[in-house]
């Protein structure tokens, strides 16, 4: 008999993995998926409050959809005047930092967790993601644990960035690839 390579029952969650009690993450869902998810399409305001109310630092101005999913607010920095679109997930099991002037387009996924797939116990691992300023990720790109994207780049639809990209450089592809400058 060969010994297993994944045991998930031994799963364990590392302490205070979430960064906050387990009580304000599950009022932080609640609330999310009520209040903010439920919140009219203009009521940016109100979904800026919300996630201040729990942690995040919101810039002025920023425009986040109410389809947009984040697990731990208080582990998320967004600048002034950035863009958040439909049904973008920040998966913030590590700080995700979004500059000012920063787009994330529609169905992008920024993801600052994963698992060792070495490990029997399926250990899970959080990496910081920044994306800076004026940068812009566009549709349907995923962003992997640990990455930065830089000043003024821009992510083309449908790419999956596993390394850090340079700034004021367009990046496409599966691994995304600097092809030229943006200006």
């Amino acid at each position: 008999m060969t010994a297993k390579v994944q045991d998930l029952k031994s799963f364990r969650l590392p302490p205070n993995f979430r960064g906050r009690s387990g009580l304000t993450v599950q009022l932080w869902w609640f609330v999310q998926a009520t209040l903010f998810r439920g919140s009219p399409q203009l009521f940016y305001g109100f979904r800026r409050w919300l996630l201040r109310r729990f942690g995040a630092q919101i810039g002025a101005g920023v425009i986040i959809r109410p389809s947009v999913k984040i697990p731990y607010p208080w582990k998320l920095k967004i600048g002034d005047y950035s863009w958040i679109g439909d049904d973008v997930v920040l998966y913030c099991f590590a700080d995700i930092t979004i500059g000012r002037d920063a787009v994330v387009s529609q169905k992008s996924y920024l993801c600052a967790g994963t698992h060792d797939y070495r490990s029997p116990s399926f250990d899970i691992t959080a990496s910081p993601i920044v994306i800076e300023d004026e940068a812009w990720i566009a549709a349907d790109v995923f962003v992997a644990p640990g990455v930065t994207i830089g000043k003024g780049a821009v992510v083309g639809s449908r790419s999956s960035v596993f390394t850090n990209l340079p700034p004021m450089t367009v990046c496409v592809g599966s691994p995304a690839r600097a092809m030229h400058a943006r200006i």
